[in-house]
């Protein structure tokens, strides 16, 4: 028996913008695979058309689980519909093996008038388990759903959340031999996401082949041993989910216009004392591009105070690209005896950085203990990359802080 569950070489999916265009190449192709041609014309763009997959490859083996992740409308949805066979590709070849399970789409598959009990048979049928087979397994799916006292309420009734819990419970409990995940458990509220998440890793282990799609690159980092990165339905050669992290806040970066020095967005205060630039320096005063992880850099906030001041505190935050707060240096108890009026600057050194690679940004707050004279948000955006070191292979890191310290190997007496 082959290791490889998925298989996809080549595969292309072109649509058309304008309905009735659509209706008459559907019509056409249609005729054309009657005469022995192949489904989607010569395999060129006719007018109004867009390629919404082009030329994807990738494989999946039993037990791996493959994340996709890119912005809205990159294409993810639309390979896991060719996946599961719901539309055929214009170009190259799909292969899936073995039982598949899909949440692809909210409430996808179920009869809205029918309550969850019978859609649960319904769903079952269809995936060709017997009678004996569904009611063996209903009260386990009834059980992880969590939804037993509405279980014979029609669907139509049910919240978004219900619809979830109620669609990953049947697909997880019919034994798939591959799982389609689209964006589906991000409606869930965050205990039924763990649960989710720990039953995946669980049929990981017992052999099942995942693919996920989320808009959580963080989620998909630690769920997943390989990544996808779509873009304009292109996608890259699949990397571990550090590498494909970078790549996707790249594309994230390249699509927002750049943040400028003087930039005065997100701010609050009394104005008192404002932050008037931001920047972040190496050990020689310039500005990098990309800072390593092992260099030592200084924050450096450029302020205007427009009386004199005194007893005041400061703070830089640094968060990660999913809005976490890794890093609060705080100015307590060291800047309360400095005097500011007019221009001065503020720094503060990290020596080394120790962040893990990926996309950073920095708040500023300034305050005199009791009101904030001025709160810049996402003044500054920098990025951090990490080089080999002697004796480890830090291309793989997790976590978002290299710590420093040592390891001591001790005998046992």
């Amino acid at each position: 028996m082959t290791d490889t569950m998925i298989k996809v070489e080549g595969v292309s999916k072109k649509f058309c913008r304008n309905l009735k265009r659509s209706l008459w190449y559907g019509m056409s192709d249609l005729a054309g695979e009657l005469v022995g041609r192949r489904h989607g014309g010569d395999g060129g763009l006719r007018r109004d058309e867009f390629w919404a997959i082009k030329d994807v490859s990738f494989e999946v083996k039993r037990g791996e689980a493959l994340g996709l992740i890119g912005h809205n409308g990159a294409g993810k949805t639309t390979l896991l519909r060719l996946l599961n066979g719901l539309i055929k590709p214009d170009a190259g070849r799909v292969e899936v093996r073995g039982r598949v399970g899909a949440l692809i789409a909210l409430g996808a598959g179920f009869n809205p008038i029918l309550s969850g009990r019978e859609n649960i048979y319904i769903n079952a049928s269809v995936l060709g388990l017997s009678k004996r087979e569904i009611d063996s397994k209903l009260d386990a799916i009834i059980d992880f759903s969590e939804i037993e006292d509405f279980i014979d309420a029609p669907v139509q009734s049910y919240s978004s959340g219900m619809h979830v819990r109620l669609g990953f419970s049947i697909a997880i409990h019919l034994s798939p031999d591959v799982m389609l995940v689209d964006e589906a458990l991000a409606v869930g509220d965050a205990r039924f996401q763990k649960k989710c998440f720990d039953r995946i890793q669980k049929l990981q282990g017992q052999g099942t082949a995942f693919i996920v799609v989320s808009h959580n690159p963080y989620q998909i980092e630690s769920l997943c041993q390989k990544v996808g990165v779509m873009h304009k339905g292109c996608m890259p050669p699949v990397c571990d989910g550090k590498q494909a992290l970078n790549l996707y806040h790249d594309l994230v970066q390249q699509s927002l216009p750049p943040l400028g020095r003087s930039k005065t967005d997100y701010r609050e205060g009394t104005g008192v004392l404002r932050f008037e630039s931001l920047r972040v320096v190496d050990a020689n005063g310039q500005e990098p591009n990309v800072v390593n992880t092992s260099d030592t850099i200084c924050i450096v906030a450029d302020i205007n105070a427009e009386q004199r001041l005194s007893g005041l505190r400061f703070r830089f935050e640094i968060c990660s690209a999913n809005n976490a707060i890794v890093i609060m240096a705080t100015a307590n108890g060291v800047s309360e005896s400095q005097i500011f009026e007019g221009k001065r600057s503020v720094s503060f050194t990290m020596s080394p950085c120790q962040l893990t690679s990926g996309w950073y940004y920095i708040n500023a707050v300034a305050s005199d203990g009791k009101v904030r004279l001025d709160t810049w948000q996402r003044a500054l955006e920098f990025r951090v990359t990490q080089r080999d070191g002697p004796g480890r292979n830090l291309s793989t890191d997790q976590g978002v802080f290299v710590c420093n310290g040592h390891w001591d190997f001790m005998s046992c007496i």
